[in-house]
């Protein structure tokens, strides 16, 4: 097949590129702006006709929770019209696609894990145009899949662990939220379940996804320094209020997996497994930084 991979240089789209060496059946297209503006109607038309694509994985996005609060048509440009274009040009060539939301689409105020059919309500910009892409996408293509995940890290770009590692080797203490609890995502993970749900054939629906087990900001910062070998800054645990945002965070995220392990024969690597995997490779000076 002829895959479109849009956002290629972003934490998700360097895992897929990585992992595209052992789906060598397929032919690949890795985009990011450069290459096709995802904003662009026509462009879009265009590159997916002439490259014949057969399906499409948007793993672009507006991620700037805070600053989308101010950005809201960017936010909304990049994360519900733009989605919408490439499901319509998927849908154009009988293609499917792929779209990648977030755990924001909720407000956090669950006490048990979220299923796919939880009544969402999202208390931010991120997470309203996030909705509003997955039913666009959903409305546009008939061969779509929506793939929730939640707090995304990976060897490349900027992400939470990373920034964990280098202020707990900068500073003596720190201080870290303990009042949110969901799991962490490792986008290598997250990538491997894409190219399952690819090879073994689109089963359209919302699915969710995140690495196994449950942690708070803090556990996530201690298990992160724990792993890095760093021991002298002292971690403490803070409040949501004592640390404000613009952007409201849901308090309990924790995403139900039981519907994408069952539909496409997954198993899922507990959070501090896949954690232990990436600071490996980071801490091996192998990696991008």
């Amino acid at each position: 097949m002829n895959i479109l991979v849009t956002g290629a240089n972003g934490q998700l789209g360097n895992e897929m590129r990585v992992l595209s060496k052992d789906n060598a059946q397929h032919t690949y297209f890795f985009t990011d702006v450069q290459e096709l503006d995802i904003c662009n109607q026509q462009a879009i038309e265009a590159y997916v006709t002439e490259n014949q694509i057969d399906v499409i994985a948007n793993c672009a996005a507006y991620t700037a929770v805070d600053n989308a609060e101010e950005n809201k048509d960017l936010c909304d440009k990049l994360n519900n019209i733009a989605p919408g274009y490439l499901a319509a040009a998927a849908q154009s060539r009988g293609a499917a696609m792929i779209q990648v939301s977030t755990d924001y689409v909720f407000d956090g105020t669950n006490h048990i894990p979220y299923t796919e059919e939880e009544p969402t309500c999202p208390a931010s910009v991120y997470g309203t145009t996030k909705l509003a892409g997955e039913e666009k996408v959903l409305a546009c293509c008939e061969k779509a899949v929506v793939i929730r995940t939640a707090w995304l890290y990976s060897i490349y770009g900027n992400n939470f662990v990373k920034t964990m590692i280098r202020l707990g080797r900068e500073r003596d203490n720190l201080g870290v939220i303990f009042d949110q609890i969901g799991t962490p995502t490792y986008a290598h993970d997250l990538a491997i379940a894409i190219y399952a749900i690819i090879n073994k054939g689109i089963v359209r629906g919302i699915y969710h996804f995140s690495n196994e087990g449950v942690c708070s900001w803090y556990d996530f910062t201690l298990a992160i320094h724990r792993m890095a070998g760093i021991d002298s800054c002292k971690v403490l645990p803070l409040h949501t209020v004592d640390y404000p945002t613009k952007a409201a965070r849901p308090h309990y995220s924790v995403l139900d997996k039981t519907k994408i392990k069952e539909t496409f024969g997954l198993e899922i690597p507990h959070w501090e497994e896949s954690l232990k995997h990436c600071i490996a490779i980071l801490s091996s000076g192998s990696a991008e930084r």
